[in-house]
């Protein structure tokens, strides 16, 4: 052996070592990128002093303040909290100087360290807001209202009760443990297939992937193209059949639709093989062809909603690609679609080698990726509203949720299988293929946006942090078809779960975007219209939607197998 090879096998051994303990001590780079700031900060000592500087300059704000407020002055918020911070919105945290001053200590502390962080010299900007997350996770975590001692409106409510709150918060506390989560409302209140996902219908098929539940028109005729639903597997399906007031299935079927969707298998460590691959050729595929034979029609129309959207619009290229001219769908709509990642939101923080490295080996271990861990994921984006808000009314408060279906539906969570997540995260998020032509080969095919043919109804919600618009709006101008945008407000829920009716509060923005137009210079040449985009969809569909036939619910081939909800969704 070589000195050379020697010494190369050597230091390949230790790039593994420092892997491995980091991914055991440090998976998302939260020590590391602390350590690289300090190191900033001490090579250039003229601007920490400064910041030092700032710092005692700010203590001594808070010192005199709260002298000033045990002497009898009013607050004034010398470090106010963020407008939309309703952690402190209680009287007794401005009306007792006691509690001002914690509050404000702890404001103090909280704007220093996160002011000091963005000004850290020389740092990246991917850096910068990957540490600048983390931070705010560690002070979100000690706000004084997380604690009981340090929180005066949950020890007033101990001692108005008798201590029942504490012994209310600690039995929450105990069935959320139990359950592995923190309860957003309350999980006794819904049941599905009794006050959810409620449309009559029946399942039709049922593979390894998926149910496919039909639902047939309340009206006497339909229209003779069925309409395939796409949903999400990331989470179930009944987002799109929450009940009969806020069900866009039911909305469809009274419409004169003929509506299949995809219930998908929650899968266990024996699919950990289930590819991305598979989801195209024994998902989207496949209820297509049910879809066909059932109905009789050659064509349908396909709604892709948020990961379920993704495959959606790469099942219209793949099949642009395999089968020119003779692909079975007459138009695609795409709810909150992200096809291209270059910025997928806030969830980028968890992206890079050495994070996506350590969800690898957590898959790894089961064969799959828990719905759990994502959706603790997605809710520390939102931590102060989505964590520790319940972390304080459940358990320091003792009250019991509040009912909220769309919250029920976001924790009955589901899982991911490694190979199709892995796919998902690293060939898509990571490097996105997706956007570039043939990059991607998915189901045996060179996978190119541009082959689509189809006219798109897309949708984006103007609140959306995980499918950021701007980011969904990009597919705009790189299908090879006719496109409507839609921008509804609200976010990635409520701008889609949107019924019409005299108490919708929502409105949308809708267009046809022109060739290499922006998404800014879209929305500033639209109108804004009031109410609900779910009727305008329909009159944009129903020209494409062929003439009117007697209903049909199953066949020979796809026999009715039981009443809808069917099995899968309930795992």
């Amino acid at each position: 052996m070589s000195e050379f090879t020697f010494f190369s096998e050597q230091s390949q051994r230790y790039a593994d070592l420092q892997h491995k303990l980091r991914q055991s001590t440090d998976p998302f780079g939260l020590l590391a990128s602390s350590i690289k700031a300090q190191q900033a900060w001490l090579q250039n000592p003229m601007a920490l002093s400064n910041e030092l500087f700032r710092y005692l300059n700010d203590v001594s704000k808070w010192q005199n303040f709260t002298t000033r407020r045990f002497w009898g002055e009013a607050d004034s918020d010398v470090f106010p909290p963020h407008p939309e911070d309703v952690r402190f919105s209680d009287p007794i945290w401005s009306d007792s100087p006691y509690w001002d001053g914690i509050k404000e200590w702890y404001l103090l502390n909280t704007h220093w360290l996160q002011d000091a962080l963005y000004a850290t010299p020389d740092m990246g900007e991917h850096e910068r807001n990957r540490s600048a997350f983390w931070l705010r996770q560690v002070l979100n975590a000690a706000a004084p209202t997380n604690f009981l001692l340090t929180n005066p409106v949950a020890i007033a409510r101990a001692l108005s009760t008798n201590g029942e709150s504490l012994v209310a918060g600690y039995k929450n506390f105990k069935e959320d443990k139990a359950r592995g989560d923190i309860s957003m409302t309350d999980m006794n209140a819904f049941k599905v297939g009794e006050n959810l996902a409620t449309t009559a219908g029946s399942v039709v098929y049922r593979g390894r992937l998926l149910e496919v539940l039909h639902y047939e028109a309340t009206t006497p005729t339909v229209h003779s193209v069925p309409l395939v639903l796409v949903s999400p597997w990331i989470n179930k399906y009944y987002i799109l059949d929450m009940n009969e007031k806020k069900s866009l299935v039911k909305y469809l079927v009274d419409q004169g639709f003929s509506v299949f969707i995809t219930s998908w298998k929650n899968p266990d460590g024996s699919m950990r093989d289930v590819s991305f691959d598979d989801y195209l050729n024994d998902g989207v595929a496949q209820i297509i062809k049910v879809a066909q034979e059932i109905s009789g029609s050659e064509q349908v129309h396909l709604l892709g909603y948020c990961l379920g959207g993704t495959l959606a619009t790469t099942y219209l290229a793949w099949a642009n690609r395999k089968m020119p001219g003779k692909v079975p769908v007459v138009s695609a709509t795409l709810l909150t679609t992200l096809t291209d990642f270059e910025y997928p939101g806030d969830i980028e923080v968890f992206l890079d080698e050495e994070g996506l490295d350590f969800i690898d080996s957590v898959m790894e271990k089961k064969g799959y990726l828990d719905g759990k861990d994502m959706a603790a994921s997605f809710r520390m984006l939102r931590s102060n509203s989505l964590i520790w808000n319940y972390w304080v009314d459940n358990y320091l408060l003792g009250q019991t949720p509040s009912e909220f279906d769309v919250l029920y539906w976001n924790m009955d969570s589901t899982r991911m299988p490694m190979k199709m997540h892995r796919t998902y995260l690293r060939e898509l998020y990571w490097k996105n293929k997706l956007i570039q032509p043939d990059a991607l080969e998915i189901a045996g095919q060179k996978i190119d946006l541009g082959q689509i043919k189809q006219p798109l109804f897309m949708v984006s919600a103007e609140e959306d942090h995980i499918a950021p618009w701007r980011q969904t709006y990009t597919l705009a101008d790189r299908s090879g078809g006719d496109v409507t945008f839609t921008l509804s407000t609200s976010g990635h829920i409520i701008g889609i779960v949107n019924p019409p009716g005299p108490s919708s509060k929502r409105s949308y923005w809708q267009g046809v975007p022109e060739a290499g137009e922006s998404a800014e210079d879209f929305l500033a040449r639209q109108k804004k219209v009031a109410g609900s985009w779910w009727p305008n969809w329909v009159e944009w569909l129903k020209p494409q939607c062929g003439k009117q036939v007697k209903p049909k619910l199953s066949s020979r081939a796809h026999p009715q197998q039981g009443a809808a909800p069917g099995t899968y969704v309930l795992e």
